[in-house]
Formats: structure tokens, C-alpha cells, sequence
């Protein structure tokens, strides 16, 4: 997901990337897959010029990661300082115990969506609650190794959750950008496009210009200016003339960081964000940890880990296709477990990869995790230096950033070109996560999206399978002669759960037919699992109660410990089990031969009937 209007194409990754990044192979197992990333680096050496590189990046990043993580706090609900707490704390975490080398970690918009109703809900102690547990569950899927897992979750799912995530977050902004005077935003989507419109009569000119300015500067400086971040110039110029046309003219007034945010410390109020280093605290806060607040923020607690996992991996991914490195995805998870365990103890929110600050970071020559390391230094730095001018930044310039970063999240030519392309049910999917999104909530949406992601996967896979029934043992150019009264059915691809009665439904067909022995091939059935088992076995035990017999030609399909297991000749006489078809085939044309309704076991009968090991 693009942010901030950065330009994530991957021409222009530094010459002095390292080109052959593969996790090493060693002797030495480790258990827990903890930083990886680091590990590489100091295994490949790290030198005063890669120090050099990598102090740059960090710089760069960190002053476009300044506004982003106060806009996000903010437009979650958070004061601003939880988002810069979020960049220094999880960004460096992550950087040091994860397993991409570029990764840059900390608050996103992707999570807007589901931390707006638990600050609603729960305040901000339910807030960093629900990031701290997100961290544990996405320690235990690290250590579970399920980083590869997060692949299969189909284009149309996450396409469909991030149009709805920019959707929610433009209109959020509605607010800040016309200087609306609203009370506390409703939780659902509805109800909050209801209270902006009936606050439309606060609606200022001025914040309207402040925002229009700022975001044509963001959108348009970038063409102009590569080498210093656009949010930079473009935020700070528009503060410091909000500031000046204040200062002579009283009457002109804007909402800023100031106005809107304050905070007590040591007894004083502070207008803006304090500038003090962030204390630790327990997430839960004063009012104590219970299985009932437990029990209402699992949920939004694996919507979080869930989106979270998705999200950095995703950007991961894509920094090794502009640096041509491998990242370990199961050390990424639990980097960004320890991440947002540590995080909401000095205060910061849930954090994921962030795919623009990334590529940024790449861009700007980073060689290491302590590119990433040196950003949340540097947003820890500008909290202790420039806090008093951050109160001077105009909260329409953060929600014209915001928009700038909705627009590049929707991603709208991904969405218009799968709806013109991809099957019915694929747009079916996308729509129906881009609906859950909006409309009702984030958790919904994961819950339904992986649903149907497994539905999907399963709809797929049995349409890979087919049937074919034969009387002449014809099949793909091959001649198989077949004796009178034996038919051969043959099943090709996997006989899972969701397809095993599709399978077997054309035996429907042959049970009248008039035959004496029916072969069923599953030399060209991939796999099997219990479903396909049970189904396989009623359709034997179906054909053998009419008194003919069966024959179940191999290969056998994995896991083979199925079929050894089951016993099946022993539980259903008059089943035969050979090593492949000609086997088979040899078999049935003996049990039709006249007089040998019985025939006994010879050697050859019994090696064609040795099971596949």
C-alpha cells in the first residue's frame, strides 16, 4: 500500500544493495526465528560505509515518517505522540528482532479502521491493550512457522480490505479538511457520514484552503524536488505561513496540533506534544486486567495480528523484488510480535510494515536493519527538540496527507481492472470484503474475508478435479483393453473434502450398468484426506452390495498411512488392491473368466496385489 504520494516503483533501489541475500544455511538450528535479519548483516560484515549508508536512509525516513505517525494516531483517535511513540519503539524493535533487512515499521492506515472503534469503546488504554495482544499472537504464528501461509490469501481479499480501508479513511478526513465542527465521530461508517452532514453549516473556507494547498504541494512537489522528502516542505511551509498570517492578522485562525491536543506534564499543560522521552506503563492501564476485557478485544486483537502479518509480509515481499533479497517471513513475525508487545508499553498503538517508508528507505541507500533503527532515533530526536513547532502544524495539512494517502491505498486501477477481468466469483469476494470494511467493521471483514478466501481455495481445487468412466480402457492416446464386464473409472486431481462427492457422483451412472468388475484408477489422484477416504470407501461398499467387484488400481495417493491404516480389503471382501492399472486389469480378467468367480491367490495374483509402500 502506497503512502504519502511516494512513487513505489522499483527502478532506482541503491547499486549497493546486496544482491545475493539468502538466509545462510548452517549447522546451527535455532528454535524461535528471531533476527534474521540482523544475523545476516553482521555475517556478511558491516563496515563504516555501510554505518554511512544506512544514518542517511534513517534520516530521510524519519522525517517522512514524522507526520504520517501523528496523522494516524490522530486519525484513529489517539493524540499524536502515541503515533511517534509507535515509530520509535516498534520501528526499532522490529528493525533489530525481525527478518527484512529494510523493513521500516510503525503505524499504518490499514489499521485506522480497526482502531477507531476500540478507542471509541475502550479509550486508549483498550487501545494498547489490543496491540499488546495482537504482539503475542503474532509471536506464536512466527514461532508456529506460518509466515509462508499468508501467500494464499487470494488478490481479490486484500484488494477488497484496502479500497475499503482508503474509503473509510478520505472520509474521515471530510472533517479536519472543512474545519467541521462535529462532537465525538459515531462508530459505524452510516452515523458518521450522518454527523458530518449535519455539521455541514461550521464549514470554513480557510480550512478548506489550508488543506487544498497542502495537498496540492504534497502532490505536485515530488516532480519538482526528489532528493527531500515532499511532506516535509510541504506541511512545513504551510504551518509556517498559517503561523506568520496569524501573527499579523488575529483575526485569521486555523485548527492545529496545538489548539487541538494538550497534555499535563508535571502539573503543566503542554500544548501539542510533550517533549519527553515515554515512560513505560502496563497497557491495561489503571483499571486492571480481566478476562472480560480479554474476551471483547480478542477480536479486534486478531483483526489486528491478522492485517498486521498481511501487511508487513506483503511489504516485504516487495522490498526483495527491489533489492533481489529473501527476507525469513516467520522471524518477521515475531519481530513485529516483540514489536507491538513492547510498543503499548511506552504508549505507541499497533504497528505493521509500512510498504512507502520502506521503498523510501530502500530509495534512500539503507543497507541494513539500522536504517531503521536510526528513523525512530530521529522521530525520538524531533520529539525532544521540535516539539513546540509540531504544535504549530495545521490539522487540515495532516488530513490532506491522509487523503493523499487514501488515494494511493485505494490503489483504483488494481480494482477497475480485476472487476473487468477476473471471474464473477472473484469480484463477488472483493465487493464483499469492500462492503464488511465500510459498512461494518474491520474484524467482520478479516473474519468473512479468510472465510472466504478458504471457500475459494476449496472451489478451485475441485474444479481441478474430473471423473471419466469407460468401458474400452481408452484414455489420454493409451489402449488398455478391457475384458466384458469390466468398466474402468478414473479420477484425476485431489479427493479432498471439496471435491470428493463430485468425484464419486458419476458412479451414480454405472451401478445399473451391467458389469461384473469395476476398477477404480487413483494412479492420477495427487492427494487424499478423510472426506475423500470416506467417500471412496461408501462408494466400494455401494458396488460390493450389489455382489460385484472392486478394484482400487495405484499408485495409491498420499499420504499413502491412510490406506494402511484403513484396511480396506480386510474391512470389504471382495475388494482388491494392486500396485497400478495393468496390474488391475490382469486381475479383473480373471475374475470374469468363466468358472473363476473365486480364483485362487498364485504368486503372480499376489505381487499384483502388493500394496504401494
Amino acid at each position: 500500500m502506497k503512502q504519502a504520494g511516494e512513487d513505489e516503483s522499483p527502478s532506482a533501489f541503491s547499486s549497493t544493495t546486496d544482491l545475493n541475500d539468502n538466509p545462510p544455511k548452517t549447522g546451527l538450528k535455532i528454535s524461535v526465528p528471531i533476527a534474521s535479519a540482523l544475523r545476516r548483516v553482521f555475517a556478511k560484515g558491516y563496515g563504516a560505509a555501510d554505518v554511512r549508508a544506512d544514518l542517511m536512509a534513517g534520516v530521510v525516513v524519519g522525517i517522512v515518517a514524522l507526520p504520517l505517525s501523528m496523522a494516524l494516531a490522530i486519525a484513529v483517535g489517539a493524540p499524536p505522540q502515541h503515533g511517534l511513540y509507535t515509530a520509535i519503539v516498534a520501528g526499532a524493535s522490529v528493525a533489530l528482532f525481525g527478518g527484512c533487512k529494510f523493513q521500516v515499521t510503525g503505524p499504518t492506515a490499514a489499521f485506522v479502521v480497526i482502531l477507531a472503534p476500540i478507542v471509541t469503546k475502550h479509550g486508549i488504554s483498550g487501545l494498547l491493550m489490543a496491540g499488546f495482544m495482537a504482539g503475542i499472537l503474532l509471536i506464536a504464528m512466527g514461532v508456529a512457522r506460518l509466515g509462508s501461509f499468508i501467500q494464499f490469501i487470494p488478490h481479490p481479499v486484500t484488494t477488497g480490505f484496502t479500497a475499503g480501508i482508503a474509503t473509510v479513511i478520505a472520509t474521515l478526513q471530510i472533517k479536519d479538511v472543512l474545519g467541521l465542527q462535529v462532537g465525538p465521530m459515531p462508530e459505524h461508517y452510516v452515523e458518521k457520514i450522518a454527523a458530518l452532514w449535519q455539521a455541514r453549516g461550521s464549514a470554513s473556507i480557510v480550512e478548506l484552503g489550508v488543506a487544498g494547498t497542502t495537498l496540492a504541494l504534497l502532490v505536485f512537489l515530488p516532480r519538482i524536488i526528489k532528493k527531500v522528502p515532499a511532506p516535509l516542505i510541504a506541511i512545513g511551509f504551510v504551518a509556517a505561513a498559517t503561523a506568520a498570517l496569524h501573527a499579523f492578522f488575529p483575526s485569521f485562525s486555523v485548527a492545529t496540533i496545538g489548539s487541538r491536543f494538550h497534555t499535563m506534564v508535571n502539573g503543566v499543560e503542554v500544548a501539542g506534544i510533550p517533549a519527553i522521552i515515554p515512560s513505560p506503563a502496563l497497557p491495561w492501564g489503571s483499571g486492571g486486567l480481566t478476562f472480560a476485557l480479554i474476551r471483547d478485544l480478542f477480536p479486534a486483537a486478531f483483526a489486528i495480528a491478522m492485517l498486521g502479518a498481511i501487511e508487513s509480509l506483503l511489504s516485504a515481499v516487495i522490498a526483495d523484488g527491489m533489492t533481489n533479497t529473501k527476507h525469513d517471513p516467520n522471524a518477521e513475525l515475531v519481530g513485529l510480535g516483540i514489536g507491538n508487545l513492547l510498543a503499548p508499553i511506552f504508549g505507541g498503538i499497533a504497528a505493521t510494515g509500512a510498504l512507502a517508508r520502506t521503498a523510501t528507505n530502500i530509495r534512500a541507500g539503507a543497507r541494513s536493519p539500522f536504517a531503521a533503527v536510526t528513523h525512530a532515533v530521529v522521530v525520538l530526536l524531533a520529539i525532544l527538540c521540535l516539539a513546540p513547532l509540531v504544535a504549530y502544524i495545521p490539522m487540515a495539512s495532516l488530513a490532506a496527507l491522509l487523503l493523499l494517502v487514501a488515494w494511493n491505498m485505494s490503489e483504483l486501477h488494481s480494482v477497475i481492472g480485476l472487476v473487468k477481468v477476473a471471474p464473477r466469483s472473484d469480484v463477488f469476494v472483493l465487493a464483499t470484503c469492500f462492503v464488511l470494511t465500510v459498512f461494518f467493521d474491520m474484524v467482520i471483514a478479516v473474519s468473512v474475508g479468510f472465510v472466504l478466501a478458504a471457500l475459494l481455495f476449496m472451489r478451485r481445487m475441485s474444479e481441478l478435479m474430473e471423473s471419466h468412466l469407460t468401458l474400452d480402457g481408452s484414455r489420454d492416446g493409451s489402449m488398455l483393453p478391457l475384458p466384458p464386464g469390466v468398466i474402468l473409472y478414473e479420477i484425476n486431481g485431489p479427493l479432498f473434502f471439496g471435491a470428493a462427492q463430485k468425484a464419486m457422483r458419476a458412479l451414480d451412472t454405472a451401478r445399473g450398468d451391467s458389469f461384473s468388475v469395476l476398477i477404480i484408477h487413483l494412479g492420477r489422484v495427487t492427494a487424499i484426506d478423510a472426506t475423500g477416504l470416506v467417500a471412496l470407501e461408501q462408494a466400494v461398499a455401494t458396488v460390493l452390495r450389489s455382489k460385484k467387484k472392486v478394484i482400487l488400481a495405484g499408485p495409491l495417493p498420499r499420504p499413502h498411512s491412510i490406506f494402511e491404516k484403513a484396511k480396506l480389503e480386510t474391512k470389504y471382501p471382495g475388494l482388491s488392491i494392486t500396485k497400478d492399472l495393468a496390474a488391475a486389469a490382469v486381475l479383473a480378467e480373471q475374475l470374469v473368466a468363466p468358472g473363476a468367480a473365486t480364483p485362487p491367490p498364485s504368486s503372480a495374483q499376489l505381487r499384483a496385489h502388493s500394496r504401494v509402500a
